[in-house]
């Protein structure tokens, strides 16, 4: 044995060499997913992240084609990741990526000679890849470069979206840009679906299917109903809608494509704005395609209440829904308009913070207390935030409100026999709520007496109204208005922000995707007086959405309907007003019918959700004459509508 000690000699020697040389020093052990005070931690290099893209197969062919359609997906994911370390998917499908781009600065993708993205929109990327994740932009059926044709949240939206998730979890095929097949052995199949608007409509969409591997969703001003975001119980916001939505977002509109336009305008039902089988395959909550009771993902639902874009109805509806089913939830709800909570003034940090843990917990498992929080952030004024156990606020009460003939809002029921009468024309909101103490053949008004105390409304207010017509049918629009001097959020302007020019960062920079945006401030204005509340109505969509009932002649009929939700808090020496007016010409592109509108004050109200008792209403003898005419600026004007 003793032949041997020379090398066994040598080799130690040469390991204790090594040991010493600091430059032949062992190769440091690979990252792996590591967590400190509740937060994953960013161990992986964004420079060197895998970029790559495949096509999934997805189960439709929307362009009748003969082929069913790939659906493109842009990756990138910690280059260590694999078989021996897997990880979650962040998934931000979107029809946008190459026409009106994402985020605030309107970032579009950018690819490299190879085809793969170098510049990946908003900081996802940057910020969660690093901590151990992979972050997926994936192009919608028809948009970018993806197969096929848009469906305006119909079946080839949806099932596209979805098919992704089943090829992260072995469930459908895809493939490389040479044929070959991609195979997902990177992931742990666990995934989250976010965006603003459309892409977080997506993201209600296939969570609604039910689909298996999808954890968690965060939709940010986003569509639950189609018909909501479109109609207003039997009201149409604009007609041949879907050809211009799905022309905006086709990468490269074709013959094929246009005959698919063609056939959902020929669907939709514009000519009676009756719910159809098109708005229930294009409805989540309830629809033949969707439905909320598949969801199993928890849902952070981000949405603002002066959204007059994607209206806010369609968050408190399937907010609600998702409580009564006890899903797994959680809510922001600001005061500005078709604004990304990023934009938030002041809550940049906050945001990215809050989504990292929710993801962190939904992910990756990590016990850090973000579901024993309060479940609701709310904005209570410009850039003032409150936080609450849940949306609408906790222990609101329903106070009835009764206009009378005197013009007066109260608690006490009018004399029996008092009536009211306009006639419905096309008007504006200006016209309505200028001059309240003047008559105006188009509306009629009632407001309260000061108000003792400031009062909260939370929720959504409902007008209950007894009606007569001379035709079979008129269009109602019910306004709640806050008569006061204010400032308020000026979310008309801008969208209620203001871009400046200093930047932050969150996340890792390369040269060709940096982890920095500009900051915002919110907008405010001072005003004598705000529309709280909007609620539209077709008299003959008053008992059903499908059907249209005109109501007989010269008959009374209940005509009762919800506005869309608000939460606001009126202040003390303000007025609440109450004014009804036929077709409002600000949201609604049908036509008046020029019905005379009778109502019958006894038996007609509106209830507000306060969030403590209605204060007594002092009855003062004086008529309220308002402010002088005040012309409310008109929301910007949008290349998108989303």
């Amino acid at each position: 044995m003793s032949h041997l000690r020379p090398a066994l000699f040598a080799v130690t020697l040469t390991v204790a060499m090594a040991v010493a040389t600091p430059a032949q020093a062992a190769p440091a052990a690979a990252p792996k997913i590591t967590v400190q005070d509740g937060h994953t931690q960013p161990v992986f290099s964004y420079s060197d992240a895998i970029r790559e893209h495949v096509y999934v197969e997805s189960p439709v062919d929307s362009d009748s084609d003969g082929k069913l359609d790939r659906v493109r997906v842009d990756i990138i994911r910690p280059r260590e990741s694999g078989p021996g370390l897997k990880v979650p998917v962040i998934i931000d499908e979107s029809p946008y990526y190459d026409n009106s781009g994402r985020g605030n600065e309107g970032e579009r993708k950018v690819y490299d000679a190879d085809g793969n993205v170098t510049k990946f929109p908003l900081f996802y990327d940057n910020y969660f890849v690093p901590r151990g994740y992979a972050v997926l932009n994936v192009d919608m059926i028809g948009t970018t470069k993806s197969d096929g044709c848009p469906d305006m949240g119909g079946a080839a939206d949806v099932l596209g979206g979805k098919a992704v998730i089943d090829w992260l979890n072995g469930r459908a095929k895809a493939y490389k840009a040479d044929g070959s097949p991609a195979v997902a052995d990177w992931t742990t199949g666990k995934s989250a679906m976010i965006g603003k608007s459309y892409d977080g409509t997506l993201a209600n969409a296939v969570a609604a299917t039910g689909v298996k591997g999808l954890e968690t969703i965060v939709p940010i001003s986003a569509i639950s109903s189609w018909y909501k975001y479109q109609r207003s119980n039997g009201v149409i916001y604009n007609y041949d809608y879907i050809s211009y939505l799905t022309n905006a977002v086709d990468t490269d509109p074709d013959e094929k494509c246009q005959a698919v336009r063609d056939a959902l305008n020929a669907a939709d039902g514009d000519e009676t704005g009756n719910y159809n089988a098109l708005w229930a395959e294009r409805d989540y909550i309830s629809g033949t395609l969707a439905d909320v009771r598949k969801v199993k993902a928890s849902v952070f639902v981000v949405h603002t209440v002066n959204d007059l874009n994607v209206k806010p109805d369609n968050f408190s509806t399937w907010w609600q829904e998702l409580a009564e089913r006890n899903v797994p939830r959680k809510i922001w709800v600001g005061q500005t308009q078709h604004v990304d909570p990023f934009d938030f003034e002041g809550r940049r940090g906050l945001w990215v913070d809050t989504l990292h843990r929710w993801f962190d917990y939904w992910l990756h498992g990590v016990q850090n207390g973000i579901m024993k929080e309060p479940r609701a952030d709310v904005e209570v004024a410009p850039a003032q935030w409150t936080t609450e156990r849940d949306w609408p606020a906790p222990h609101t009460r329903k106070t009835t409100l009764r206009p009378s003939a005197d013009g007066t809002l109260g608690l006490d029921r009018p004399a029996k026999g008092s009536t009211a009468t306009f006639t419905d024309t096309r008007m504006n909101e200006n016209a309505m709520v200028a001059d309240i103490g003047t008559p105006n053949p188009g509306r009629i008004a009632f407001t309260t007496e000061e108000l003792p105390a400031d009062m909260r409304l939370s929720g959504t207010p409902t007008v209950d109204l007894r009606v007569k017509l001379d035709q079979p049918t008129s269009n109602l629009t019910a306004l709640l208005v806050d008569f006061g001097e204010d400032t308020r959020v000026d979310w008309r302007r801008g969208q209620g922000i203001t871009t400046l020019t200093e930047e932050d960062c969150y996340g890792e920079s390369t040269a060709d995707d940096d982890a920095c945006y500009r900051k915002t401030v919110t907008n405010v204005a001072t005003r004598p007086l705000e529309v709280i509340a909007r609620g539209w109505i077709d008299v003959q969509n008053r008992d059903s959405l499908s059907q249209s009932s005109p109501l007989r002649v010269g008959q009374y009929g209940k005509v009762k309907w919800q506005t869309l939700p608000q939460d606001y808090t009126f202040k003390q020496g303000h007025r609440i007003g109450l004014v009804i007016a036929g077709t409002d010409s600000n949201y609604v592109g049908d036509q008046a019918t020029g019905a005379n509108v009778t109502v019958d004050l006894s038996k007609s109200s509106v209830v507000v959700p306060f969030v403590s008792d209605m204060p007594h209403l002092p009855k003062g003898k004086g008529k309220f004459h308002g402010p002088e005419r005040v012309q409310l600026p008109q929301p910007d004007a949008e290349a998108s509508f989303f």
